[in-house]
């Protein structure tokens, strides 16, 4: 795994993956100057997000998918857009679980959690609306944790978190049927 963090770009589209993670970066410095303290610290905590792709070193394609669909979960919460625009918590839930439980599938095999060879179609149908499931659970976990112990401004309720979970369960579901015959890693 360490090859494939120092392993320099390829192609155009390592390039472009490898340039949303100094985004990512500048987005934590940028939060850090004009926002709120948490705010850096919620664009700080998709840091470690954003690196996992180049450490298991998937294709240049998911790994742009995955950096901007992380980038935007967490702008959005800085800017304010789950507040301000209530229907934007759905499509975020629905494509970030979906990308978040594909990458937790690729680690999963592999650390050899999970066999990487065929059949690979039903197994990552049955896998990763579960591992969304549990995903979910966890993203809303901390949304409560946040709620309770940070901040009366984060948005939880019963409602809520059980139509994250839904809506998660469902983008994970249809993340299986997209890549369930795909190639997620880059061939040696």
């Amino acid at each position: 795994m360490i090859e494939n963090f120092l392993r320099p770009p390829r192609t155009a589209g390592d390039t472009v993956a490898d340039l949303l993670r100094a985004v990512g970066v500048l987005s934590v410095i940028a939060a850090a100057i004009w926002f709120e303290p948490t705010d850096a610290g919620i664009l700080a905590f998709a840091l470690p997000a954003l690196l996992v792709p180049r450490f298991l070193g998937v294709r240049s394609g998911f790994d742009i998918v995955y950096g901007i669909t992380v980038l935007v979960a967490a702008w959005s919460n800085v800017l304010d857009l789950y507040r301000t625009a209530m229907w934007w918590d759905i499509p975020v839930h629905l494509v970030c679980t979906g990308v978040l439980a594909a990458v937790l599938l690729v680690a999963l095999e592999r650390f050899d959690v999970i066999p990487a060879e065929p059949p690979l179609a039903r197994r990552r149908l049955v896998l990763l609306p579960v591992l969304g499931l549990a995903i979910g659970a966890l993203w809303e976990m901390v949304e409560w944790f946040g709620a309770t112990f940070l901040s009366d401004a984060i948005f939880v309720t019963y409602q809520d978190t059980i139509g994250d979970l839904a809506v998660g369960g469902l983008g994970a579901l249809l993340t299986g049927l997209v890549v369930s015959r795909g190639v997620l890693v880059r061939r040696p």
